[in-house]
């Protein structure tokens, strides 16, 4: 998927929602990465795409010193606001092909739910550019649990009403492209379980957060949302439903 203007801003009136309603990435993260690559607070990690500061924050609680690479002035604001006052969080403004960071400067590349919107061959060639020798590449999603029978059925949902939803989904990149783009490092899956527990309000933010999802003035918004309701009315419990993720980390090592 190439970067291009559209790629870059489509998330700047979705900010709002994004804080609010996206999911953190699992604290187990830390520990995982500790056994896998050696990872300690030493680590200087550059965190690609790093939106609102989600994809930072177990890096910069573990104490190590992020680069946090953000195209987007909206994203890039909200997670200023988000570790202000923090020495450890450097908000840059670049991109993925083009990050402004020094070359060999970098133990740990993190990409958080942002892989999906790079030109794959100018990034990996800036990666290396960046990356020391021994460094490590992790590529990172939170993706819906397709073995859950809600998720199941909120994936149909998009896919029949959103038209958009099939060309910008992550699910488009299988494992033979991160792969490839990770070598000649040997590529790890490391899976982890997150959740996140809505209410009928924030299971819409929860929607509207996402670049594909209709906006009020859309044809199509009030035809999304109610069915958005009646798939929360079917699995609700107590007026929650659960939200289940397969947390997935490609670890190039």
């Amino acid at each position: 998927m190439q970067t291009n203007r559209s790629n870059t801003t489509r998330f700047s009136d979705r900010v709002a929602d994004y804080v609010k309603y996206r999911p953190h990435y699992p604290a187990e993260i830390i520990e995982k990465l500790s056994q896998t690559i050696g990872l300690d607070s030493d680590f200087v990690v550059a965190d690609i795409g790093s939106g609102t500061g989600l994809s930072s924050q177990r890096f910069v609680e573990a104490g190590n010193l992020v680069y946090a690479v953000e195209p987007n002035l909206e994203m890039r604001r909200a997670s200023e606001a988000l570790f202000r006052g923090n020495e450890n969080f450097k908000p840059i403004n670049g991109t993925a092909e083009e990050t402004t960071l020094e070359e060999r400067s970098i133990d740990l590349i993190f990409c958080g739910q942002a892989y999906h919107w790079f030109d794959f061959d100018k990034t990996k060639k800036e990666f290396l550019r960046i990356l020391k020798r021994e460094g490590t590449i992790v590529l990172a999603w939170n993706e819906r649990s397709i073995d859950d029978p809600f998720q199941q059925e909120y994936e149909h949902l998009m896919r029949s009403l959103i038209p958009e939803y099939a060309k910008v989904t992550q699910r488009n990149i299988n494992i033979d492209e991160i792969s490839s783009f990770l070598a000649p490092k040997s590529m790890q899956l490391i899976e982890l379980e997150n959740q996140q527990v809505f209410n009928l309000t924030e299971l819409k933010g929860r929607l509207r957060s996402s670049s594909y999802a209709p906006k009020e003035e859309d044809k199509n918004y009030d035809e999304v949302m109610n069915a958005l309701e009646e798939l929360f009315d079917s699995y609700q419990e107590k007026g929650k439903v659960l939200f289940k993720y397969d947390t997935m980390l490609y670890v190039g090592h």
